[in-house]
């Protein structure tokens, strides 16, 4: 048995207005996550899983001075408010729909879901292997950080990897262009029109 996977990555307040590094548009982008998974979850998807960043000491990763590339300010600390999945998301998480949600960056920046695991210790690639997955989409925030990242680990780790664009947020139009141009390069399929409100 093979199938396609959803992989919503990082739709979490700390990321959307109001939280501590904040997408322009990301809100807008949770409410249009939870309606592609409502849409498509047992249809298109074999499986649907979330990544969540978990930060509980990641090092160098929070800066007081960030360069917003490798070190961002403070966010998404394991147990914060900030943490938390996007309100307009969560009903997804929370019903069912999302099967599983992979934990990212305790101890480590950790941008790609590829690296994270679930609270039983499982590795996401490891986990859609035994569910019968060889394929992926990726969709959530950011495109230029961990969506990037994200799509870049399913390819390493041996996935069929498409992105979604209408369905990815980027922080900048130069970030987002460069990491196209990566995604490209790694044999990401690219699909839609990136979306960037910045």
């Amino acid at each position: 048995m093979t199938g396609r996977a959803l992989i919503v990555v990082d739709v979490q307040k700390d990321f959307c207005e109001g939280g501590k590094v904040p997408v322009p548009g990301g809100a807008e982008q949770a409410r249009a996550l939870r309606d592609l998974v409502k849409e498509r979850a047992g249809d298109t998807y074999v499986r649907v899983v979330a990544t969540r960043d978990h930060h509980i000491d990641p090092g160098d990763h929070f800066s007081e001075d960030p360069d917003f590339e490798n070190s961002f300010p403070e966010h998404c600390l394991a147990g914060s408010d900030g943490a938390e999945f996007h309100p307009d998301f969560e009903p997804v998480v929370t019903s069912g729909a999302v099967d599983e949600v992979f934990f990212k960056g305790a101890h480590s920046a950790s941008k790609s879901g590829f690296e994270g695991i679930t609270a039983e210790g499982e590795a996401l690639g490891d986990w859609l292997r035994a569910q019968g997955v060889d394929t992926v989409d990726v969709v959530g925030l950011t495109t230029d950080h961990c969506v990037k990242a994200t799509a870049l680990g399913g390819v390493r780790d041996g996935f069929g990897v498409r992105v979604l664009l209408d369905h990815t947020t980027g922080v900048a139009h130069d970030s987002t262009a460069r990491a196209l141009d990566e995604m490209r390069l790694a044999g990401v399929e690219l699909t839609g029109t990136p979306v960037v409100q910045a």
